[in-house]
């Protein structure tokens, strides 16, 4: 008999290797600049890698951030700034390593006064105000930001919506396998240890700032590059838009929604709400607030662990749950 924790991923690799295939070739299959899917299916791509970012922070290292939109924004800005510096191109991979890296560094830098002293909401409303300073600080830059109109870029320079699926599918692919190998790793184990009893964690030789700070940097770098894709995609970047406050939301509610502290918990919550959303502005433009709050309450109200919580009442579904074992974690470690 399995062990609780121990799941079959050889069955899991059987089950996702399909589904990988036909998201490669699925642009092929339709006209990629005609077809709704593919634009749905690129923003779901973002919102997996933006919720898988927030998951390592808050659901494994247990520091919840709501600051994600300071590194989504900061990230587009560090692309939109370099490209028309002449330092980068369209599309180009170092400039959007650049965004990601950046923001990681934004991260440590902010998370070694922060997650020092702060903890819980504290550390919460900390990275909220951070968000708000760097929308701030971007809408009073002059020349270098564009101030409060932002940043025009070549919009030119387009060609088809291909390549914006396939670096969204292969950034959200990164993020997932991130997540496998860490919550699989001593790292995770500590991570889970931190979260779960943070002076213990210390008291058994667990460097506790050092796996704080470096999750926060894990997930700052992602959302990083979210925003770095994002605006090569929207070619205008204005701080009211990069630095809202939705982008800090939405990882958090669709994590809690799928799941949080699981690796299939953010993409189960991305697809939903992300269909929530295109569903609920096709019936009532600029609805999708409503509905995706009542859906959430409904979650959370019957199901408090997120939908992936429903694999815990049937075997069946354990292959899909991506959940580290807490208790074998702590074991492991004390």
């Amino acid at each position: 008999m399995r062990k609780k924790g121990v799941y079959n991923w050889r069955a899991i690799s059987l089950a996702g290797f399909p589904l990988i295939c036909f998201l490669l070739i699925f642009p092929f299959l339709v006209d990629s600049e005609e077809s709704y899917l593919v634009y749905f299916l690129f923003l779901t791509f973002l919102y997996i890698s933006l919720a898988q970012g927030w998951n390592v922070v808050a659901g494994y290292a247990g520091q919840p951030s709501l600051g994600q939109h300071a590194f989504f924004g900061l990230g587009a800005y560090l692309t939109a700034i370099s490209w028309k510096g002449g330092w980068i191109g369209y599309l180009d991979p170092l400039g959007m390593l650049i965004s990601g890296m950046g923001a990681a560094i934004l991260a440590i830098m902010i998370g070694i006064p922060l997650l020092a002293k702060l903890r819980g909401d504290y550390f919460a409303l900390g990275t909220l105000g951070l968000g708000e300073i760097l929308r701030v600080v971007f809408t009073q830059g002059g020349s270098l930001t564009g101030g409060p109109v932002g940043l025009m870029l070549p919009s030119s320079e387009y060609r088809s919506m291909m390549p914006y699926y396939f670096i969204a599918f292969s950034i959200a692919l990164l993020s997932l396998l991130c997540v496998w190998f860490l919550v699989r790793s001593r790292v995770g184990l500590a991570l889970v240890a931190i979260r779960e009893d943070e002076q213990a964690a210390g008291a058994n030789g667990i460097h506790v700032l050092k796996f704080k700070i470096f999750a926060f940097a894990v997930g700052a770098f992602f959302t990083g590059l979210c925003g770095s894709l994002f605006a090569y995609y929207l070619f205008h970047i204005h701080p009211t838009g990069f630095f809202s406050l939705k982008w800090a939301l939405l990882p958090v509610l669709m994590t809690i929604l799928g799941g949080i502290g699981t690796i299939m918990g953010p993409i189960v919550g991305a697809f939903i709400l992300a269909a929530v959303f295109e569903l609920a502005n096709m019936w009532l433009p600029e609805s999708h607030p409503i509905f995706s709050g009542a859906f959430i309450i409904l979650v959370m109200l019957f199901l408090p662990g997120g939908i992936m919580s429903l694999g815990e009442k049937s075997g069946r579904y354990k292959m899909l749950m991506g959940i580290l074992p807490f208790k074998r974690a702590s074991l492991s470690l004390r």
